[in-house]
């Protein structure tokens, strides 16, 4: 049964502590950061990161990180290798652009090049599949989300995060002109600084809209604990269960599920 509520009864009892209006403008504040300081803005997400993925784990199986096994779909550089590991889990991120995984001048020892929408993995495999901000890079989402099932053991956990396309970040470094075209926002943006976006329409970022992961979470054979606006405070939450505000306001939809 799909669930979008606040508090404990959204099945996140413990992030919904900790999602505070503070939290939010402090990770909304470091966007900013990400061309020109890169460690600010995914240590800062990273460091979020570990503790909602915490959070989640401990509400699921009364246990911590330590001694997991989590696999991260499209991990790249390490910021988050440093916070995972640094909670005594066992970190296996798999991405399949070799330039992202050493990316800032990082590597991650046993990172995987694969696809997310063929994880090079066996069934139950790990005890947390966690993706943040990829589903909108692959040309099949859904089938990315179903593969994160697969490799998850029974009475796992599944945390998959995107960035909204109507949103205000859906565009990326091509937005606001998103909103007009994702074609249209590539091509301005070429004409404008003479060079590719390293986000293209169509190839590497695609229009994957909030009705799409409520769509998949009410249909996968995961039970899906819970989905809200991965940025906003609990309060705000509510903000999921209204078609096309959450189109425009809700920027990151997250799903949270456990494997049956």
């Amino acid at each position: 049964m799909l669930r979008a509520e606040n508090g404990a009864r959204s099945g996140a009892p413990r992030f919904a502590r900790r999602a505070t209006l503070r939290r939010s403008l402090r990770l909304l504040g470091s966007f900013r950061f990400e061309q020109t300081d890169p460690a600010v803005f995914y240590g800062g997400l990273a460091e979020d990161s570990a503790a909602m993925i915490g959070d989640f784990y401990t509400d699921l199986t009364g246990n911590g990180l330590a001694g997991a096994t989590i696999l991260d779909v499209g991990g790249g550089p390490g910021y988050f290798a440093d916070e995972f590991v640094a909670a005594g889990a066992r970190y296996i991120p798999v991405e399949p652009d070799p330039s992202e995984m050493h990316a800032a001048g990082l590597s991650v020892a046993g990172a995987v090049r694969g696809s997310g929408m063929a994880l090079p993995f066996r069934d139950d495999a790990v005890d947390i599949c966690f993706s943040s901000n990829v589903a909108e890079h692959v040309a099949q989402p859904w089938s990315m989300a179903e593969e994160m099932v697969r490799v998850t053991r029974p009475g796992g956990l599944i945390v998959l995060s995107y960035t909204v396309w109507h949103g205000p970040f859906g565009g990326h470094e091509t937005g606001p002109w998103h909103y007009l075209g994702g074609e249209y926002a590539a091509r301005r943006y070429r004409r404008k600084l003479g060079r590719e976006p390293k986000n293209r329409f169509g190839e590497s970022l695609f229009a994957v809209r909030a009705a799409d992961g409520l769509r998949w979470a009410a249909t996968t054979s995961a039970d899906v604990r819970t989905v809200f606006p991965r940025y906003h405070p609990r309060w705000a939450w509510w903000l999921v269960r209204v078609p096309i505000v959450r189109e425009l306001l809700v920027s990151n939809l997250v799903v949270v599920a456990a494997k049956r």
